[in-house]
């Protein structure tokens, strides 16, 4: 299936985009229709929704909010026309802490999630979701985030100080991180 699509925008409706792309315009569903300027080029990710009576793209900015987007779809009564609303409203970051927190009351908020979808989502995704957009590789730092969950502190508090960590080593890695996490 589709991946992504660069093309110009040449349409914004209220809850969708069209781009042209080799002179075939694309109907692509976004969270926010208005942040993308006509007559712009832009690289958009896709999710493909195929239906028996339907078959609809999905489009997002950045590879975070389509991974968000197909974590949310996969909770039991959350499809991909309540999913969408819920990237348009909250930051990706937001939502992950919502979840991570069991923050309800922040979920509810978002249009036609209610107080049982929520709590379903909390139960679905909840330390599940480890989205990283930080030009910081996960990968060297893996080491160092072994080292300070066996030292028993949470994955979550862990990945807030990965990006001011400046040293080099693996020890003095562990002694900033532990200094950041103290405070």
């Amino acid at each position: 299936m589709f991946n992504y699509i660069k093309g110009s925008v040449v349409l914004n409706e209220c809850n969708y985009i069209v781009i042209d792309n080799n002179g075939i315009g694309y109907q692509i569903y976004v969270a926010n229709p208005f942040s993308f300027e006509v007559g712009c080029e832009y690289q958009i990710y896709l999710y493909n929704h195929i239906r028996e009576d339907e078959f609809s793209l999905y489009g997002f900015k950045t590879l975070d909010e389509k991974n968000l987007f197909m974590r949310l779809i996969n909770v039991k009564g959350l499809g991909p026309k309540m999913a969408l609303p819920m990237l348009a409203t909250g930051s990706v970051s937001g939502i992950i802490d919502a979840i991570d927190r069991e923050n309800i009351l922040y979920l509810t908020k978002f249009p036609k999630i209610g107080d049982k979808l929520a709590r379903q989502i909390v139960l679905d995704l909840k330390g599940k979701i480890n989205i990283e957009s930080d030009d910081k590789s996960n990968d060297s730092f893996a080491e160092l985030i072994e080292a300070l969950e066996a030292l028993g502190y949470k994955h979550a508090d862990i990945k807030k100080v990965i990006p001011s960590i400046t040293e080099e080593k693996l020890e003095s890695q562990i002694k900033e991180a532990l200094r950041l996490l103290l405070k």
